[in-house]
């Protein structure tokens, strides 16, 4: 899992029909210590987030597993929203 903060959100109105009614999130990956590390991402969304929240995230076929048993086509998804890290 990597840490990320919600920095947007998707509209798309033609979309594969299993995305219907998903979320999908803008992500800016981010380190231990809250900076912005990579490039960003569009995930579909498990939990609710919202924009200015951090999250953690997963990538490749575990993506979908929240949505079992509709086969979601995602390669990066939110599977929770972060209230506190500590380093140390």
């Amino acid at each position: 899992m990597q840490l990320a903060r919600v920095v947007g959100d998707v509209v798309s109105t033609v979309k594969n029909t299993a995305l219907g009614g998903v979320t999908l999130l803008v992500l800016q990956p981010i380190d231990a210590g809250g900076a912005s590390v990579g490039r960003t991402l569009v995930a579909v969304d498990a939990v609710g987030a919202g924009v200015g929240e951090v999250v953690f995230f997963v990538r490749g076929k575990e993506a979908s597993f929240p949505f079992y048993p509709v086969e979601v086509p995602a390669d990066a998804g939110v599977v929770g929203i972060v209230d506190h890290w500590s380093l140390g």
